[in-house]
Parts: C-alpha cells; structure tokens; sequence
C-alpha cells in the first residue's frame, strides 16, 4: 500500500485459517476440493465492512475474488475450489465500506421517520465518486446521482426507493471504493495433488515372490501375470520394496541372521552391487523395458506401480567407491554402518547428510527420483525420511513438484509426532501414522480426532496401515482371523487411504519371530516366499468385498466429515462419514474384541446424519446384505468376532417404514 494510505487502513485481518505455522507450510487439496478459508476481520467504530477472498490457480497471474460472508463475533467466512494440479494461493481483502455504511444507516433514519434529505445528497457524492472507478458503469451511476441530488419533494419517496434499492447495491456492489483496503500480508498458499493423494487403497509385494513360484525367484512379468488378481480385489496402488541389485558384502540371512547361506537373497534395504545402485535393476528381476512395461500394463487395470526410495547403499554400492565423501567415517577409516544400539545393520551404510559435499549428494539423489519419473513412477513410498535432512526432504519434494505436480511422496516415518507433522508441512502428499498400535476404542477416537478435527487436517493425509513387513503387532499376533478382519474395516473405513502388506495380511500371518517382537517369524524381508493365496481362511474375498464398498460409496473417499458415536460398551466402536450433501452416509460399527460377542447399544448423532428421531430409517449391511429398520437415535447391536465383526451400514434416511417392514419379512 503507498506510504500515504498506510495510517488510513483501519481494518484489521488476523486469525486467518487454514494457516499453517504464520504461512511457512502450505495447506494440501486435491483436485475438486474446496479451501473454506475464515479470519477475524474488525476495524474501530461501527462502520460496515466488506471483504473479498483473493484466489489464484497454477499458472495464473491475476487473482480472482469472492464475497467474505460474516459469521459472528467479526469472523468472515468464504471458499474456493481448486481445479489444477500444482499450486495455489489465496490471501484476504478487507475494508470500511463507506456505501453500505450510508445505506444502513440511511435506512434506519427513514424507518424512524426523520428528514433523510441530507443523505440522499450525500450518497448522490458517493454514486459520483463510484462513477469515476468504474467506466463501464459511469453512465448508469451519473444518472442515479442525479436523481438524488433532486430537490422537488414530490419526488423523495422515488429517490429513496431508488437509493436503498437492490440494483443501486448491485452496481455498488462491483465497484467498491478499496483506496485504503487492508490486504493480508501474506499469500498463502495450497499444494493441490492428484485425487489419489487423498483416497486409494495400496497394496504391498515383494516381486521376488510372486505366488506359484515355489521357491524361484520372481520376476516382473510374474507380476503382470498378478495384475488381474489385485485388480479384482480393488487396489489402486501396487507398491514394491526396493527393486535394485542387492549387495554381497555382511548380505543378511534368514530372519536377519548376520551370516548368509548360499541361495541367500538378501534384504532388498540393501541396496547396490558390482550390478548398481539406485538407478539399476536387480536383474533377476528383469529388465528396464520389463519395469516400463509393467508400469504401462498396470495402468491399464487402474492401479500405478509405488517405488521405494530408501536412501542407504550397501557396503558394494557403486557411491561407496565412487563417493566416499558422502559416507560417514569411523576412526579407522572405515565407513560407518547403520546402527540403532544395540541392533548392527552391517549390510548398510547411511548417506551422511552433515558431509560437505552435501550440494553433490543432493543432486544426485534428486536425479535418482527424476530418473524413475522419466521411467512412468509417479507415486514414491520413501523409507525413514525422519533419519535424514528435514532440509534436504523441503528441497527435494519442491524441485519434483515444480516440475511434475502430479508425483505423490508417501512418508514412511513411525516416529515422534511433531518429526512426523513437520515432514508432512514441508512436502509429503500422505503419511504413515500410529493406527497400527491404536486399539482400544478411547485411543482410535483420540486419536482420529487429533487427525481429523484440528488444523492438522490441513496439512497431514494419514494412510492406515495395520501390517508392514516390520509391523505385526501384538494384536494380529494374538487375535487370529478376526483381528484381521477388524484392523482391515477400521482401516479401509476410518481411512480414506489405506494399505495392506498383502500377502501376510491375506494369509492372516501372524507368528513373531519371538515373544515381544513384532517382526515376522521367516520374514519375507530375508528370503523368498512361496505363497499359496489360496489357503483355507484366506481374506482375499473380503478384501475385494471391502474395498468395492469403498469404491461405491463416495463418503468413504474423504475424512472430512468423520464423527464418532457413543456406544455404551468399550468393546465396541460406531462412526460415520456422510458426502456434503448427505447422499450417501456410511455408518460403521466394530466389535474392537477379536475373541467374544460383544453387544451394546448405539446413540447415534441424529442432527449430523439428517436423521428425524420420530422417522423410521434404514441401515444396509453392505458386509452381509442384511437390512434393518432403526428408529431414533438409540439402537442396539450383536456382533460376533468368528462371524462378522462388523457392521458398514448405508444408512437410508427416506423410507415408508410399513412397505420396507413388509419386504424384510
């Protein structure tokens, strides 16, 4: 603003959300989302104000505009959507508006029947002065001018309809006197992903032991031959452990035995031999044209091909002789391996991040990633971001994102929450989380609602996991078939995102290495595994069966509107997510208990769902196909964990309670 209108602002703009940390972060949407952005907007005195939100998309230089609605309390409110991949930005207008301050008060002097000669000359004045900002309406503002500047008394009735009419505001309305506006310091801006940074459901594989093998090693068109199997069963995404050579040197036996056997493959964390490192292949997997294929083929099913990045080098990865600048030293000049006392990672060294050739390793790293985009990856899971430079993630995210918006970084970081929210400001489209140790009911609603109901929400897309490859938990282990059953419906409906370490979690794995371990007994990680998918108790139906529900049911794709329900048993969980419009409501209902019939009774938050307490409404089973008739917002359920531990109801809210009784019967 010039320096002569500074002490002439007199609104006030602050308390702006969503803002994350004064502006530092930006928010995160996808395509078709709205930004509903409030502040606190005041000025001194009783002047009316007017407001705009200022709005811009990628690739845009000029800024569009909505009308700011005030709430209470001088909070405003308004919204945009964004409709492009990449970035964009808003900031807030504010300022006294002089016009519909004279219109107020003008009218309130007419009703009390005092003399508003005196104002109709005084907003002749302002229709003159709107006149000279807005050319195309000068003509038409001149005219009504002079019409208030009359002074035949005959005529005041007529001129002060016109003055306090609707087509005079209109006009007012578009041409704003905005010379002293406060403007918001700062632009604000919105990270706008791809759809599937929001919703999608991830299925996870080793390649190298693709199903029927028996014992060989997989390759890539072994898992084209998948291809058709994980479509059917509804995953989006098919992500791989690492796919590069695997190093010789302390190579790691079966369940991480520091001493290999011959036939040994070796974990794919590894990464690098005398083959290559990050941009190689390992070649029993195939070939280049074989992973592009793959990739292509994929996509003709629907599902895109994830790629780790795990920044780590084997002892025989080519940077180790190449670079030995970018490794940490020990005092015999030898590299560091990778240690988490008093566990020993021999087969691993760790990039040193605080090397003075760190603008080299940068670059090289982000070449890797730009290498795999130019192969047809769009979407990375990245292995413990948290051990390497918050910087260097800031960076990198932002110089693949200027250039290919469309790329989706998932952060696999089980680490402390403020590590794990800043990597999720400074870049990261989705995020791993707490939800595989989240059992109790208290702790799920907790903690879903720290996700879901506070400005983390902006910023954090949490995709649920109830198994990883390094993950069982103490509640698959001892839960048995149910307790997969229950962590998949809690995660595929609490979630909009969710993924499954696939073949374990189909198989209901779920035996420790040791007591208190949550690592595999015989992990994949360490050898080949000869699945049989087709075993008896296998979940591969209910899966396809789960993930369909998602599909067809659009209050599943978001977290938005997830509400939790009281239920007056601990065993048992109820929540809800319901489209804006309330189209389509989706209530699910878990027995949290993998070993007994649990029953309660549910009280459910009417007003939310747009449910009457004295109509008759219907939930539909969509696990079962069962359909009951509930009344009011008190309602009981049974549920049997060896059965079907839970409920997903499509609650029906319009429905002749005598035609539908008579059909269930």
């Amino acid at each position: 603003m010039p320096e002569d209108r500074v002490g002439r602002a007199r609104v006030i703009i602050e308390g702006i959300a969503p803002e994350i940390d004064a502006g530092r972060y930006p928010i995160k949407r996808v395509v078709g989302e709205k930004v509903v952005v409030e502040a606190d907007i005041f000025a001194d005195g009783h002047d009316v104000l007017s407001a705009r939100l200022l709005y811009r998309q990628a690739g845009e230089c000029e800024w569009h505009e909505t009308p700011m609605i005030p709430l209470v309390n001088d909070r405003w409110r308004a919204e945009f959507e964004v409709t492009q991949i990449g970035r964009a930005w808003y900031c807030l207008e504010a300022w006294v508006d002089h016009f519909k301050t004279w219109r107020r008060d003008t009218e309130k002097k007419k009703n009390a029947g005092q003399d508003i000669s005196a104002e109709l000359l005084i907003g002749a004045r302002l229709l003159e002065e709107a006149a000279e900002r807005a050319p195309a309406e000068a003509a038409q503002l001149r005219a009504w001018a002079a019409r208030l500047s009359e002074k035949d008394p005959a005529t005041l009735e007529e001129r002060v309809r016109l003055a306090l009419g609707d087509e005079v505001a209109a006009v007012m309305e578009r041409c704003p006197d905005r010379r002293f506006a406060t403007r918001y310091e700062r632009e604000l801006c919105v990270v706008v992903d791809p759809v599937l940074a929001r919703t999608g459901a991830w299925y996870e594989m080793f390649p190298r032991s693709c199903p029927g093998k028996k014992g060989r090693h997989g390759t890539f068109r072994d898992v084209e031959a998948q291809l058709p199997r994980i479509a059917a069963m509804g995953f989006d995404v098919l992500y791989f452990p690492p796919i590069h050579p695997i190093g010789h040197t302390y190579r790691k036996g079966r369940n991480n035995n520091p001493v290999c056997q011959p036939g040994d493959p070796g974990s794919p964390w590894a990464i690098g031999s005398e083959e290559g490192g990050h941009t190689a292949i390992h070649p029993e997997l195939g070939t280049l044209e074989d992973f592009r294929r793959l990739i292509t083929r994929a996509r003709e099913y629907g599902i895109e091909i994830a790629m780790d990045l795990a920044w780590q080098c084997s002892p025989d990865h080519p940077w180790v002789r190449e670079h030995p600048e970018w490794f940490r030293k020990r005092p015999d000049g030898s590299i560091q391996y990778a240690e988490n006392p008093p566990k020993k990672y021999q087969d691993i060294y760790p990039l040193d991040f605080e090397t003075p050739a760190w603008r080299s390793l940068w670059w090289e790293l982000r070449n890797v990633v730009q290498y795999w985009i130019d192969q047809g990856v769009r979407v990375f899971r990245v292995d413990n971001p948290h051990t390497k430079s918050l910087r260097f993630w800031e960076w990198l995210i932002r110089e693949i994102k200027d250039r290919h918006p469309e790329i989706i970084f998932l952060s696999e970081a089980f680490t402390r929450p403020k590590l794990m929210y800043a990597l999720a400001k400074l870049g990261f489209s989705q995020s791993y989380n707490y939800f595989p140790w989240r059992n109790t009911r208290w702790e799920l609603t907790e903690y879903f609602r720290e996700l879901t109901r506070t400005q983390v929400r902006e910023f954090f897309r949490p995709n649920l996991w109830p198994n990883t490859p390094d993950i069982l938990t103490q509640y698959l282990q001892f839960g048995g078939r149910p307790a997969f059953i229950i962590r998949l419906i809690l995660a595929a409906t609490l979630g909009a995102s969710y993924g499954i370490y696939g073949p374990a979690f189909e198989l209901c794995v779920n035996q420790a290495r040791e007591p208190g371990s949550e690592e595999y007994l015989d992990s994949e990680k360490y050898e080949i595994k000869d699945w049989n998918l087709d075993q008896p108790g296998n979940l591969t139906d209910l899966i396809a069966h789960v993930n369909r529900i998602r599909r067809e049911n659009p209050a599943l794709h978001s977290n938005d509107s997830l509400e939790f329900h009281t239920v007056d048993n601990d065993q048992i969980i109820a929540y809800s997510k319901a489209t804006p419009n309330l189209e389509n409501i989706i209530l699910t209902v878990v027995n949290l208990d993998p070993h007994h019939v649990q029953s309660g009774w549910v009280t459910l938050n009417l007003e939310s769902l747009g449910l009457q307490p004295d109509r008759v409404f219907q939930v539909h089973d969509l696990l079962t196909g069962d359909r009951y008739l509930w009344q009011g917002s008190r309602n009981y359920v049974e549920l049997r964990p060896h059965l079907m531990p839970a409920h997903v109801f499509r609650v029906r809210r319009h429905v002749r309670a005598e035609r539908d009784f008579d059909y269930f019967m």
